[in-house]
């Protein structure tokens, strides 16, 4: 799931699984389906 977060004074995307944040909708849409609720792989 993805809630909508305001934020710096835009509009962000937060995994509610990971936490990250996303500023477009499409991408955040696009990692919903594919989180696997662990840290993100941009951090390995």
């Amino acid at each position: 799931m993805v809630s909508t977060v305001e934020r710096d004074g835009g509009t962000w995307y937060q995994c509610d699984e990971c936490g990250l944040l996303l500023d477009d909708q499409g991408d955040a849409k696009a990692h919903e389906e594919n989180c696997d609720a662990e840290d993100p792989s941009y951090l390995q």
